[in-house]
């Protein structure tokens, strides 16, 4: 069988195709890949609450979402590291059961710090992004299995050219960044900013049915057990793309209040 390309680029390799095997006994599974991602999901809970605590703990009132000393060294050390471990993934797949959940702990220590620090600025912002988030997902995974939404080859084709757009644009701001120049269109409160981030919010929670897509079929294909933390790991990947996005936008908007 074969198995399409997806326009993640955790997937974007026919990873599954070219691990695909008919004959072990130990083939991954939509089930297992489900428990793996939840697994994965919890890592990066208890990592997040790490850096929530040691930031709300270590806080100044009197500067509101600044972010407290020794924070810093926690929230960019696990960007760094989470994209050595992402990498390390997408090209030995083999080492995802050992790799992904490294790649979570990461992750979870990143996203707690710079959860706090929207957080600490806009009080309850948090809570609704990772509500909205999830609401996204179970939507997404509804419209997938219900066959209202495809992953045809245009729709792939679509979503593939929207995403690497994205990449495009936040790789030009943040070189522009590193000169001073600040992308206000892209990271300010206009309205323009506003729709920008709802735009890029809908593409990321498109490239979930590719994802779906992507792991039924490679479970169709008999891939070998070890795909499913791959499979868990790419869907992670675009969970937590997600969520950030919720938090730009969400603090976009009550930023304007």
């Amino acid at each position: 069988m074969e198995i399409t390309k997806s326009s993640n680029p955790i997937f974007a390799k026919d990873i599954f195709n070219q691990s695909a095997t008919r004959t072990s006994d130990e083939v991954m599974t939509v089930n297992g890949t489900i428990n793996k991602t939840g697994l994965m999901l919890l890592i990066v809970v208890f990592a997040a609450t790490f850096t929530w605590r040691k930031f709300f703990g270590a806080i100044d009132p009197a500067i509101p979402g600044a972010m407290p000393a020794g924070i810093t060294g926690w929230m960019i050390g696990g960007a760094i590291g989470g994209l050595i471990m992402a990498l390390i993934t997408v090209f030995s797949p083999r080492r995802a059961a050992l790799t992904a959940p490294i790649y979570a702990v990461f992750q979870g220590l990143f996203l707690g710090a710079i959860s706090a620090m929207f957080e600490a600025k806009f009080p309850g912002l948090v809570m609704r992004a990772i509500s909205l988030t999830f609401g996204v997902f179970a939507v997404m995974l509804m419209l997938y299995r219900s066959g209202t939404i495809r992953a045809t080859e245009k729709f792939r084709t679509i979503i593939f050219a929207a995403t690497g757009g994205i990449a495009l644009v936040y790789l030009g701001s943040f070189i522009a960044g590193l000169f001073g120049v600040n992308v206000s269109f892209l990271h300010g409160n206009s309205l323009l900013s506003i729709g920008i981030s709802l735009f890029i919010v809908v593409v990321a929670a498109l490239n979930f049915i590719l994802d779906f897509d992507m792991i039924d079929k490679g479970a169709a294909a008999r891939a070998p057990k070890y795909m499913e933390w791959y499979g868990a790991f790419g869907l992670m990947v675009t969970l937590i793309w997600l969520y950030m996005e919720m938090l730009r936008l969400l603090s976009k908007i009550s930023s304007r209040d």
